[in-house]
């Protein structure tokens, strides 16, 4: 994908490449956007909510995003559509439209991938942190059937998602061409 179209799905937490998220989907305009990625083996971008941008004029919705997928699905206990996505790759996202239904659309750009050459014993001890935070919560660790724990990027990704920090933070570290921010910051984050 270098230049399209996209469904975008915003959203207050942000799914990265190689990340899995379950979503509950009863928004009709939602419903309509999975029905078409699985019909046409496509997918949607996942978005962050920006709270301080107008809505109006979307932008509440930050310019990275993750292009998903969806990898399986059933019907809920309550009627609700249930979703695992899995995220490829960031995108950039540009002008924004809107369909009748509400469903966003918007110009997505591919992003490079940040550098996969990082020394394994500098995730240390984020990598035995994410561990216990795995073995802690099944729901995290219901998503991954291999973990990569030993992967550095996947480990950083991993503890981006999970962190409880305001998104525009969140978009700081994914505009870089490297992870070294990020990786300074976890490391004097994570103990």
């Amino acid at each position: 994908m270098s230049q399209s179209q996209v469904p975008l799905f915003p959203l207050s937490a942000h799914l990265l490449p190689e990340g899995r998220m379950y979503l509950r989907i009863f928004e009709p305009r939602y419903i309509r956007m999975v029905k078409q990625a699985c019909a046409e083996n496509t997918g949607f971008v996942m978005c962050m909510l920006n709270a301080k941008g107008d809505k109006s004029a979307n932008e509440h919705i930050y310019p990275i995003g993750t292009f998903a997928h969806v990898v399986d699905f059933d019907l809920m206990d309550d009627g609700l559509l249930g979703i695992k996505v899995a995220g490829s790759h960031l995108v950039e996202v540009s002008n924004i439209t809107s369909e009748s239904d509400g469903l966003r659309l918007g110009q997505c750009t591919s992003l490079s991938d940040w550098p996969e050459d990082i020394d394994p014993k500098k995730i240390a001890p984020m990598d035995e942190r994410l561990k216990e935070i795995f073995a802690k919560y099944e729901d995290i660790s219901g998503l991954y059937d291999n973990p990569r724990f030993n992967d550095p990027l996947w480990v950083l990704r991993r503890w981006l998602e999970l962190l409880p920090v305001d998104g525009g933070l969140k978009q700081q570290f994914l505009q870089h061409n490297d992870c070294s921010k990020l990786l300074n910051y976890l490391n004097a984050l994570v103990p």
